[in-house]
């Protein structure tokens, strides 16, 4: 593991493998850690990781706010974890990469791509979140988590995260700052002095720009539309995961190509062909 200090937030990191250059946008909702790739429903049965790490200089991260990265309390958007993901590729001082986003990594490897497209080789897209019922059930989050906030204070925030030790995804009452509550007493106690009226702003705001639309959060598909960079979408089938908002990514972007697999069909063997054989396509 190594560590890297990106706009003043500490982002955790590792990079396996060597070829050129691919940087995987962490799976896992807001517990976007980089053991995600190997551990999380579709990517333990699939395990990705181990078939792209064999051709290509794999650099994973834990994203800001999740896992071993740190934090800071501010409305955080997709332009900022797409952000982090540019700065980790010029501590490492690569110009130009492939990437790839796992459920919730997706959105920010969009933006990322609307953002810096002179950096972006290739896209995979794998399992998009969106869906009527992720973003119902995403504001219903962070519903939760400013009701609690709101009845006990921010200083109840802190102590419930430290005493149950989960992230915002196992409980969503210790919000979406629970990972660095945890890992840094420093952060924990600066939190808890954070005024409560602007603190609920900030999360108001927060929500409402990473969960604004039905279908798969991220660019906006304008942005995509003017989009050359090639892209494979993967699709999922959940209530988090809508086969839809992966449509609607491949409807989006001019280069794509949908991978029409059903989860069923999308086994080890045949993903990591699928992987492989679009990203040795594009150089």
């Amino acid at each position: 593991m190594a560590r890297a200090t990106i706009d003043g937030i500490e982002t955790e990191y590792e990079v396996r493998g060597d070829g050129p250059p691919l940087l995987m946008f962490s799976p896992g909702g807001f517990d976007a850690t980089m053991e995600k790739w190997w551990t999380l429903g579709i990517y333990a049965k699939t395990r990705p990781l181990d078939h792209l790490a064999r051709h290509y200089r794999c650099i994973l991260f834990d994203r800001r706010e999740c896992g071993q990265s740190g934090g800071r309390v501010e409305r955080v958007t997709w332009a900022d974890f797409a952000r982090q993901g540019k700065g980790l590729l010029d501590h490492l001082g690569i110009d130009r990469a492939h990437l790839i986003g796992g459920c919730m990594g997706v959105s920010p490897v969009t933006v990322f791509a609307a953002l810096y497209p002179e950096m972006v080789r290739s896209m995979i897209l794998y399992w998009p979140v969106g869906g009527a019922k992720y973003r119902i059930n995403g504001h219903q989050r962070f519903a939760d988590h400013l009701g609690f906030a709101n009845a006990n204070g921010l200083a109840a925030v802190v102590a419930l995260v430290k005493d149950g030790g989960k992230s915002f995804s196992g409980d969503p009452r210790g919000g979406p700052w629970a990972s660095s509550i945890r890992n840094d007493p420093a952060f924990a106690e600066a939190y808890a002095k954070i005024d409560l009226t602007d603190y609920k702003l900030i999360v108001a705001g927060m929500v409402r720009t990473l969960l604004d639309r039905d279908t798969a959060p991220g660019a906006e598909p304008e942005d995509m539309m003017r989009c050359r960079i090639p892209a494979l979408v993967i699709p999922g089938a959940d209530a988090s995961h809508a086969t839809s908002a992966a449509r609607y990514l491949a409807e989006c972007l001019p280069a794509s190509r949908y991978w029409n697999r059903a989860v069923e069909e999308q086994t080890e063997e045949a993903t990591a062909e699928a992987l492989l054989e679009f990203l040795k396509a594009q150089g």
